[in-house]
């Protein structure tokens, strides 16, 4: 059985602050109640919630603003990352969006690794890869991440 609620605060995977959703009856007493998270859904608590529409509209704004500043710093980076590798190219190991969120944090950027999609999930080869970051809202930044074979040491 399911039960309607208004998010008080953003919920990670589930909504941002004034959306109205539907969840499990025991996840909304149980969790996001307790926490205010979120207020059962009234016509009380709906009139509240309007009533702070324009300041949640403004932190939505704000957001969006932040987005499209990430997505311009993203797409004006050329990320390299040096990885072992064989004669002919191909990886030992890979790299994956864990790695690639590793290498932009030490950029001053931080992303989750869940928003960052690498085509066929994971790079096995040497060379240039365009590779998706999701952002607020639906937007995306393209990053091109670089592949390159470590720097062998000469034996002395």
């Amino acid at each position: 059985m399911n039960t309607k609620v208004i998010l008080v605060q953003d919920v990670k995977d589930l909504g941002e602050e004034g959306d109205i959703k539907e969840v499990k009856r025991g996840y909304a007493r149980n969790y996001l109640i307790p926490k205010k998270l979120a207020v059962p859904y009234t016509k009380s608590n709906l009139k509240l919630i309007e009533a702070r529409r324009a300041i949640i509209e403004q932190k939505k704004e704000e957001k969006r603003k932040a987005a499209l500043g990430l997505k311009e710093q993203i797409e004006s980076l050329n990320l390299k990352i040096v990885m072992p590798m064989g004669e002919n190219g191909r990886l030992f190991g890979s790299v994956t969006n864990a790695i690639i969120a590793e290498e932009l944090q030490k950029q001053g950027i931080s992303i989750e690794k869940k928003k960052i999609e690498i085509p066929e999930h994971t790079i096995k080869a040497q060379g240039t890869y365009k590779v998706k970051v999701k952002l607020y809202d639906n937007q995306e930044a393209t990053l091109k991440v670089l592949v390159n074979p470590k720097e062998e040491t000469p034996k002395a």
